[in-house]
């Protein structure tokens, strides 16, 4: 009961975050390093909304592929561990974001991402179902 509860909460998150970045991408620009406009060769406009176009298909993969749930969880996962560097970067660089606006809260938001990775891996991972002892024989 608490696993799909926290996979739903799970998929709300990364669809309305998602969609947050393609509405208000000024506001993630300083959470992007200048190293992955380089490396990427995109522009910080650009990696806000490819980055937010895979939350909203990491959330309608959890919704819409229940048979690959685990996979997705696994890429979820990925992808929270992907978007660290920014973390750390916005808390480097004292940037403000809107609620990560202390430096508190960013650094708070460091301790939260390995939570993330755990929460989307446990989420969608089924329930190990009981073993069942074996009935002994009567002779």
């Amino acid at each position: 009961m608490i696993r799909p509860l926290a996979r739903w909460i799970l998929v709300l998150a990364l669809g309305a975050i998602g969609i947050v970045h393609f509405t208000s991408t000024r506001g993630f620009r300083v959470v992007v390093p200048d190293w992955a406009t380089r490396a990427t060769r995109l522009d910080k406009e650009a990696i806000i909304i490819a980055s937010g176009a895979a939350e909203v298909a990491l959330a309608a993969g959890l919704l819409l592929l229940p048979n690959e749930r685990r996979r997705v969880g696994i890429a979820t996962a990925a992808f929270f561990v992907a978007v660290f560097p920014g973390n750390v970067h916005q808390w480097r660089t004292h940037r403000s974001t809107p609620g990560l606006d202390t430096e508190a809260r960013r650094l708070g938001r460091l301790f939260l991402q390995p939570l993330l990775v755990a929460w989307a891996l446990w989420a969608t991972t089924a329930p190990a179902r009981p073993r069942m002892r074996a009935v002994p024989r009567i002779r």
